[in-house]
């Protein structure tokens, strides 16, 4: 993980691929950990180091997190979450190229639990909770296409779920239906952006995410700023 902001309310990092957020059933020492040991060590903390978790993201997963270094800001930044005040950006690399350059997602996604995988449908079915996001196509190579997607909903596995919906599976994610797995183990989808208003000194916040280090994913970085500039 890198840091890549951080004051006494807040630290936000980028998270690499094989990183878990929070511990779970592996026993693999968890980011949460990882940067309370970073704040102790840098800020010379003795006692215990208070960490919130505002969100979190899917281990195969890179890019941004927040975590909260107070309560009070713990508190709002789960409010603004909850209410779709944070805008997040995600970079998605996929094999097949979606039917439009630019369309808004629209499914009924079914979480199940047992396989930690959700299925999507076109309709309301029992159970089903309602996921949207918008995305467009911003750059192609020769054999993959560059995806920027932004959530208009907070589901398990949406992103993931509703590209290969559309015949669209992230490179890398065997889950919902790519042909191989990475090598790293990660799937090609990156928390890329996050804008938000600081929870407690009300300061506009946007962070920029520097994708992983992999060809590919360094060639579509570059196109991307290409065309921006």
């Amino acid at each position: 993980m890198t840091v890549v902001y951080e004051d006494n309310h807040l630290i936000i990092v980028n998270k690499t691929a094989s990183e878990i957020v929070q511990g779970d059933k592996t026993g693999d020492e968890p980011l949460s950990e990882i940067v309370k040991q970073y704040i102790k060590d840098v800020y010379a903390k003795p006692g215990a180091v208070f960490l919130g978790v505002a969100h979190r993201l899917d281990r195969p997963v890179s890019g941004l997190v927040v975590f909260a270094r107070t309560s009070k800001a713990l508190t709002r930044l789960n409010d603004m979450f909850r209410n779709g005040e944070v805008k997040k950006t995600y970079w998605a690399i996929t094999r097949q190229c979606p039917p439009s350059p630019e369309a808004d997602l629209t499914h009924w996604l079914v979480r199940n639990e047992k396989q930690n995988k959700s299925y999507a449908y076109d309709h309301e079915v029992s159970g089903s909770k309602k996921a949207m996001l918008h995305y467009k196509v911003l750059a192609h190579s020769d054999n993959y296409h560059l995806l920027e997607v932004n959530l208009m909903t907070g589901r398990h596995h949406q992103i993931r779920c509703q590209l290969s919906k559309i015949g669209c599976p992230i490179k890398g994610d065997l889950k919902y239906g790519a042909q191989r797995s990475n090598a790293d183990g990660s799937i090609s989808l990156h928390a890329r952006s996050i804008s938000f208003v600081h929870p407690v000194s009300k300061n506009q916040i946007c962070i920029d995410a520097s994708v992983p280090d992999d060809k590919l994913w360094k060639a579509f970085e570059n196109e991307s700023q290409s065309v921006q500039s």
